[in-house]
């Protein structure tokens, strides 16, 4: 056999010429998927001596005409049976199939083209085959009902096709839905206490799983588990378990809550259940690994996993499937692993929306493994598409991506190399640190959650500090504490003005000490350590120690109008005996002066001083700058320039030493979402996680700017609310203004009454306009007609005057 080509890959997945170098074989089969290939695979092998010679490519590898022709010419003008499974139909491989077309009939060839999704029909497939309609559906049976049964059966019947004396089986019916538990493939109900143990290990894991490394589908006990005896056991499981405390995460520090997601028993209400939904294609082509890998890693975070999987959501019977498991189960989350959005017309309820609990989207990509490491748009279009953008559609959390393709081996007698799912165990853990970390917001009491509040620091025009778009920040940050404080969060010390609040954040007394930073930073990915100091120095320079602080902003307590005056500088004291100028904020004329509001404590010795105010359990700070004071705005948004030392400290602050349970991002927008790293399914030297960690991130965000709250959806697994812009409210006119309309005004009483005075105001008009720059403003030319000058001044009166502009600043709640 030759050896075969290995072709390149890249996420822009753009289609070049290659050549596979197959050799002939009687049965020849193309797919796009991995899933029919493997399968095929596995069927073909365990009965290769009796069957006819078989080779097996996958569609993404011809695409190209060039790719499609030499393949026709060296592979399947000499093969006695040819099958293609297209996903997307006819028109996703036309050339490809209007040339086998042709081939076959010319050389008497058995051609099976058959539509990717089952329940599709294409005409213009069937036309194209040269098989009866009946075979066609037949052959096409196997693929509905898949597994290793049914692809051992289809082998043999293309086997058949091709002159074989073999045996055909007609498909065997496998459930569309049902439980799955890793090292026993589908249950009739799941044994809660197990799922997910590591001391039972996965199918995927196992050195000899049952039916020749398949899931066992068609074995005892592989019947539908959606009888109401089933889920009523299932119930019973899940009562047993109510008591049981739940475990910290392991690797985790005892004795402090750290990354947000340990001490998730800290109200004794059981493991929480978490059913993983993902699609039955991979249960059958025996490629959950990456289900696997998320069980076990809820399971070590404290959580109880229940797979489930579908056919997909669109499908009746699965669908109502998970709604029953749902209900029994009692979710305190659902993770799903499946694709696009759910199906739902616009307004209508949706399977979700009716669970009530949140909902995690992992990613199980088809995206290379290497193309994904080295690039960093993350994802390629096909995999954004389908698991990032049309799930934002019902609401779904990103949680991350949890696998990538790998090639697992190339079979010289098949000339085929096989790719199947790949679990990413560090993306695994961080997916289920995450999830973990909503389960503890969601499992701790009220007056026992720890938030901290995030101020945007938007760099604008000077004097802005605690900007949004179309939002009043500080007002909006006095509601929420108010509001939180009545629903029963443990908050006092509230200022009374948003003067007050921003005063208190100036005061400092917050902070991160260099041992503190040295011994948290000293976890974080070398690559990430490694380009802080190429761009920032050392921690330990002198740069960081002296650093200012930013200058807070005077703010109007009246709808958060903000002045551009600072402050005058006040000493404090920094970690090794060594000084440094901290702003303080006097209070406007009428606030309360002598004191800060707030009950902010007092200066004390740190190295990374943070503007910060604490209210009980509530911490609202401003995060530090993540460049160069001098270049704010070019530095907020540059996709390469690593963070400083200083926002790294904010993050490990927030996540190791605070313990919160959460993060309240007020407002469009921050720079976390901005900062370097991939733009979709983030690596652990992604510098978004790094700050972040797994905290929950809500974020209340103008509605008018979806394209920014994505970044903030996707890049830190923010929870995006929206919130209205400013009321709008007509420009109106200035005093100048006025005085020119009224000027128009006479002039139209005038005309066709007093010719002479409509000419003098025709003038008078024009003379005033000019005077008082309006005629600039207006459009009016220096050689214009009379006549042209007064239709243009007219025209934009009216328009000004019409001109609908923000009233203020929206204030959230």
């Amino acid at each position: 056999m030759h050896i075969l080509t290995t072709t390149s890959a890249s996420l822009d997945d753009l289609a070049e010429p290659i050549d596979l170098r197959q050799t002939p074989a009687d049965v020849v089969a193309l797919s796009f998927t991995d899933s029919d290939l493997a399968g095929l695979a596995a069927a073909w092998k365990t009965d290769a001596e009796r069957l006819p010679s078989m080779r097996l490519a996958g569609l993404r590898d011809l695409r190209h005409p060039m790719s499609v022709d030499l393949w026709i010419d060296s592979v399947a003008r000499h093969a006695k049976v040819i099958l293609v499974r297209i996903l997307g139909g006819y028109d996703w491989w036309r050339y490809g199939c209007d040339q086998l077309a042709a081939v076959a009939r010319e050389r008497g060839i058995s051609l099976v083209l058959l539509p990717g999704e089952s329940h599709d029909e294409d005409q213009r497939l069937i036309e194209a085959s040269t098989l009866p309609r009946a075979e066609l559906d037949a052959l096409l049976g196997y693929f509905r009902e898949g597994g290793p049964a049914n692809m051992g059966a289809l082998v043999k019947r293309l086997a058949r096709l091709a002159g074989s004396d073999a045996v055909v089986a007609e498909p065997v019916s496998v459930p569309k839905a049902g439980y799955y538990q890793p090292g026993l493939g589908v249950v009739e109900r799941p044994n809660l206490s197990e799922v997910g143990d590591p001391s039972h290990p996965p199918l995927s894991y196992r050195t000899s799983p049952p039916q020749g490394g398949r899931s066992a589908v068609a074995g005892p006990g592989a019947s539908s588990a959606n009888s109401t005896t089933e889920l009523s056991a299932a119930s019973a499981i899940s009562e047993s378990i109510g008591d049981s405390a739940i475990s910290p995460l392991g690797g985790e520090m005892s004795g402090r809550t750290e990354g947000g997601v340990t001490d998730l028993d800290a109200d004794n209400l059981g493991s929480p259940i978490i059913p993983i939904l993902f699609y039955r294609s991979m249960l059958l082509a025996a490629d959950v690994a990456p289900i696997d890998a998320l069980a076990e890693a809820l399971h070590s975070a404290g959580l109880t996993p229940v797979p489930i999987f579908v056919s997909s959501l669109k499908d009746p019977t699965s669908l109502s499937f998970v709604e029953t498991a749902l209900t029994t189960l009692n979710p305190a989350a659902i993770v799903t692993a499946t694709a696009f959005a759910s199906g739902a017309e616009p307004g209508a309820e949706t399977l979700f929306d009716r669970a009530g609990v949140p909902v995690f989207q992992v990613i199980v990509a088809t995206t290379r493994r290497e193309v994904w490491e080295k690039n960093q748009r993350g994802l390629a279009p096909a995999d954004l598409a389908m698991h990032v953008v049309l799930p934002e559609l019902d609401g779904r959390i990103l949680a991350g991506a949890i696998s990538f393709k790998g090639e697992v081996e190339t079979d010289p007698a098949l000339a085929f190399r096989a790719f199947a799912n790949r679990p990413e165990l560090n993306r695994v853990e961080q997916v289920a640190k995450r999830i973990a970390a909503f389960i503890r917001l969601q499992r701790t009491g009220r007056a026992g959650r720890k938030l901290a509040i995030l101020i945007p620091d938007y760099p604008s025009a000077p004097g802005r500090t605690g900007y949004a778009v179309g939002l009043d920040v500080p007002s909006s940050v006095l509601a929420m504490l108010q509001y939180l404080k009545e629903q029963g969060y443990a908050v006092d010390g509230i200022p009374q003005s948003p003067r007050g609040l921003l005063d208190a954040l100036g005061v400092g007394g917050h902070g991160l000490t260099l041992k503190d930073y040295l011994a948290f930073s000293a976890e974080l990915p070398e690559a990430a350590r490694d380009a802080m100091e190429a761009a920032w120095g050392s921690v330990n320079d002198e740069a960081h120690v002296n650093a200012p602080p930013s200058v807070l902003p005077d703010i109007s307590p009246a709808r958060g109008e903000i002045s551009s005056s600072s402050a005058p500088l006040a000493p404090t004291t920094v970690g090794f005996g060594e000084s440094r100028n901290e702003s303080t904020i006097s209070p406007l004329a009428g606030e309360m002066s002598g004191r800060t509001e707030g009950g902010v404590q007092a200066p004390t010795s740190t190295h990374f001083p943070f503007r910060a105010a604490t209210f009980g359990n509530v911490t609202v700070a401003l995060a530090p700058d993540r460049g160069r004071s001098a270049d704010r705005r070019a530095d907020y948004h540059d996709p390469t320039l690593p963070p400083r030392h200083e926002l790294i400290a904010f993050g490990l602050w927030l996540q190791k030493l605070l313990g919160v349970h959460a993060i309240v991002h007020v407002g469009a927008h921050g720079t976390l979402e901005w900062l370097p790293g991939k733009t979709v399914a983030l690596s652990g030297t992604c510098f978004p996680e790094i700050v972040t960690g797994s905290l929950p991130i809500i974020y209340p965000f103008i509605v008018s700017n979806p394209g920014e709250a994505a970044q903030a959806k996707r890049r830190i697994s923010a929870v995006t609310l929206g919130h209205l812009p400013p009321p709008l409210t007509g420009a109106g006119l200035d005093e100048a203004q006025q005085k020119l309309e009224r000027l128009v005004d006479e002039y139209a009483q005038a005309d066709g009454l007093d010719r002479r005075r409509r000419d003098r105001l025709a003038k008078l008009i024009v003379e005033t306009a000019q005077k008082t720059g309006l005629a600039a403003e207006a459009g009016v030319a220096g050689a214009d007609a009379p006549d042209e000058a007064l239709r243009r001044i007219d025209a934009w009166l009216c328009d000004l005057k019409d001109f609908a502009v923000k009233d203020g600043l929206h204030v959230y709640g």
